[in-house]
């Protein structure tokens, strides 16, 4: 048989020496017969979105990692060895898969953004409908932009779509940066408010204005991103409201709430590929599988993400103005004490702490849960139908705090934190810590984003923005022992793609 295939091999390779591999498949859909109607311009736009659901490398599974694990907040806790090494800063494959799939697959994203942008104005078809496909599609973009730059800082910028000819080089972060802010300025002009039926999920012009607010702090643009934080908070994007109870942003049956501003939306579908996270054919699964891998071990999951016990304890630092532990604890952990009565009560996926680990190694452990479905099912899959809401609107006002102390604004600032700390039942920061200067109020800020967003994926972005990334968090996370500045702040530009693209060049002391 090994001889018939070798045969075969030098066959085909004789054979195909006259084809024209340049000349288009002729079953497939070609630019020209693709985009005519407003229902490819949607089917074109919804095939942006699809990025979200792609398995390894998306937001079903490896961008939390990317935004937990690599922060103090979190680690690689299980089997899953090269997850583990790119965590601890120990990483020297340029092309290791969680890296360079990342880059690969966000640049996907760009590619079929980049065609509806070019493509969907030549349509003839409903004007306002027009608008709003190609500015979702500019968001998203935009949205692309901003995690490359996060995470690689020097990306490409490609804004049209891709040809064999193009010779892209690195853009520097300034202008990475500056393309995401353009993105996120076009859409707002032409997203709506809101929707309705089946494009309940969609974003929106809150989504973009919060998401250029994100990217002009990130960059300590402060005047600028308190302008487009004061759109959602104070002007005519003001819409949204924290939830009455802290819990309901994170369970399935209370989703696209009133604090939800831009929430990926996951389902949970039936069939032979149902619990298939890497199934990218025709019909990919429609729902998460970060829930499987991040659930305790011993029967629930596989726990390759876990959180540092101290997060845990920086919860316990105040109490509510009633005297009791702050109640967004329990939401955001599963840990012995997840129930303050202890491991004996303390349930996880339908039995107590204490019969699932007893005493042995993982009783010290502490799993992430907003995005688990313990609430609900004894056990995970690959195809979690629980959204994850990247920003919520509690996110909006502790970002628009903090610019506004950026600015020097630091007494106004005051309100939109308490606002957060009131709905946990705090004592206001008005009352508890009074007259705080600029530099205090940032110290106080890091702790309210702690116990309002652990687990939420914004950490890293955190600390890369308060420039506190470095060895001197190994303190309470040792990994960062191994952390070298000037490296470890960007992952490595996957190395196949240098080979590839001449002018393209490698991050720093890769």
């Amino acid at each position: 048989m090994k001889k018939i295939i070798i045969i075969l091999g030098v066959m085909a390779l004789v054979t195909s020496c006259d084809m024209n591999f340049d000349e288009p498949n002729p079953n497939a859909p070609t630019i020209q017969s693709f985009w005519k109607t407003s229902d490819d311009a949607v089917k074109g736009v919804n095939a942006v979105y699809s990025i979200f659901h792609r398995g390894y490398a998306g937001y079903s599974r490896a961008m939390y990692f990317h935004g937990m694990l690599k922060s103090d907040e979190g680690y690689g806790s299980g089997g899953d060895g090269g997850l583990n090494t790119l965590m601890s800063f120990s990483m020297n494959d340029t092309n290791f898969g969680l890296t360079a799939d990342t880059w690969a697959n966000l640049y996907q994203g760009i590619y079929r953004a980049n065609q509806v942008i070019a493509y969907v104005p030549g349509i003839d078809m409903d004007e306002t409908l027009k608008k709003r496909v190609v500015a979702e599609a500019t968001f998203l973009r935009g949205f692309f932009y901003f995690n490359l730059t996060l995470y690689f800082g020097r990306p490409v910028i490609i804004t049209e779509p891709s040809q064999p000819t193009m010779r892209p080089v690195n853009a520097t972060p300034e202008e990475a940066w500056a393309q995401a802010e353009a993105d996120f300025i076009a859409a707002a002009a032409d997203l709506p408010a809101t929707y309705g039926g089946n494009d309940l999920g969609r974003v929106t012009k809150g989504a973009a204005y919060a998401m250029l607010g994100k990217t002009y702090l990130q960059q300590h643009k402060y005047p600028e991103a308190i302008d487009a934080f004061a759109y959602i908070v104070e002007g005519p994007g003001a819409i949204y409201e924290l939830t009455a109870d802290y819990a309901d942003n994170f369970h399935i049956d209370t989703e696209n709430n009133i604090e939800s501003v831009f929430e990926l939306q996951f389902a949970f579908r039936e069939d032979e590929n149902s619990d298939n996270d890497l199934d990218e054919g025709a019909r990919p699964n429609p729902g998460a599988s970060i829930a499987k891998f991040y659930a305790p071990g011993g029967g629930p999951g596989f726990q390759d993400g876990g959180a540092r016990r101290w997060v845990v304890d920086e919860f316990l630092e105040e109490q509510t103005a009633l005297g009791e532990r702050d109640p967004r604890l329990p939401v955001t952990f599963l840990f012995d004490y997840t129930d303050e009565l202890g491991p004996d009560f303390t349930m996880i996926y339908g039995e107590t702490f204490t019969s699932r680990y007893g005493t042995g190694p993982d009783s010290q452990r502490v799993w992430y849960r907003k995005l688990l479905n313990d609430h609900w099912r004894n056990f995970e899959s690959f195809n979690s139908p629980n959204n994850y809401r990247v920003i919520r609107y509690a996110d909006v006002l502790l970002m628009y705090a903090e610019a506004l102390n950026g600015d020097g604004r630091t007494a106004e600032a005051y309100e939109y934190v308490d606002m957060v700390r009131e709905r946990a039942g705090m004592e206001p920061l008005t009352t508890a810590m009074p007259g705080l200067d600029e530099d205090a109020f940032l110290e106080q800020l890091k702790h309210e984003r702690i116990v309002e967003l652990s687990g939420e994926g914004w950490r890293f972005a955190d600390l890369a923005r308060w420039g506190d990334l470095g060895p001197a968090l190994a303190a309470r996370d040792p990994e960062f022992a191994n952390f070298v500045v000037g490296k470890h702040e960007w992952y490595p530009i996957p190395q196949r793609d240098i080979d590839l693209t001449p002018g393209l060049t490698q991050n720093p002391l890769y």
